[in-house]
């Protein structure tokens, strides 16, 4: 199972180190404990959405980087492919795209049979006309079939 609090603090981990930047530096610019900071990088504490906002600050990252890479991140350890403006392969956004391709698929099948189906009514049609040409009007106004 995928603790994502564990994820988040792995990533925010991951980002302080790569500014090389100590705990004791990023919780003041973050105005948090630096037990705190430290329980959450380790995943051992859940932080709100302010404190990440905060964190995220401190860090001089946007918040939408953030959870962007949490979300490559996660899509990874559940097996699924990461692709480009943050969609995941197998995830949401291409389950819609999947059944929008079905969709216009089954739609293009559908207007193909309508057509079809008006060409085998035309056919019927024109071989009745035909049917109705063969036959001979007596001069009485009825009409027999031509022999």
């Amino acid at each position: 199972m995928i603790v994502l609090r564990s994820v988040i603090g792995d990533e925010l981990r991951r980002r302080r180190l790569r500014q090389g930047r100590t705990l004791r530096d990023v919780s003041a610019a973050a105005r948090v404990s630096l037990g705190y900071l430290s329980e959450v990088e380790r995943g051992q504490k859940e932080a709100s959405s302010e404190l990440l906002a905060s964190i995220a600050v401190a860090l001089d990252i946007p918040m939408s980087a953030l959870l962007a890479s949490v979300t490559h991140r996660v899509a990874g350890l559940e097996g699924l492919r990461a692709v480009d403006g943050g969609r995941v392969a197998g995830g949401p956004d291409s389950m819609a795209a999947d059944v929008a391709q079905t969709h216009d698929r089954h739609a293009r099948n559908a207007d193909r049979d309508v057509a079809a189906h008006e060409l085998r009514a035309e056919d019927v049609l024109l071989d009745a006309l035909d049917n109705v040409a063969a036959l001979a009007v007596s001069d009485g106004g009825a009409v027999v079939a031509a022999a």
